[in-house]
């Protein structure tokens, strides 16, 4: 690998961050607001399954005794 100056670095550096595409306030609310959504679904989802294993596990030991 080349060697390169830290002055040449930062050059580098601030060349590629102006070639980002940075999201609008818009776009990053939009995305915010369908990750909690998903989250949520996604938490019930997981409850349900867990309530769900928990009643056949609790069934299953009643068997025994």
């Amino acid at each position: 690998m080349a060697k390169v100056s830290i002055g040449q670095f930062v050059n580098q550096v601030r060349a590629e961050t102006g070639k980002v595409h940075w999201p609008t306030r818009k776009e990053t609310v939009a995305t915010g607001i369908m990750v909690m959504i998903m989250t949520l679904l996604l938490a019930f989802f997981f409850f349900g399954v867990d309530a769900f294993f928990s009643s056949v596990v609790k069934y299953l030991l009643s068997l025994l005794g």
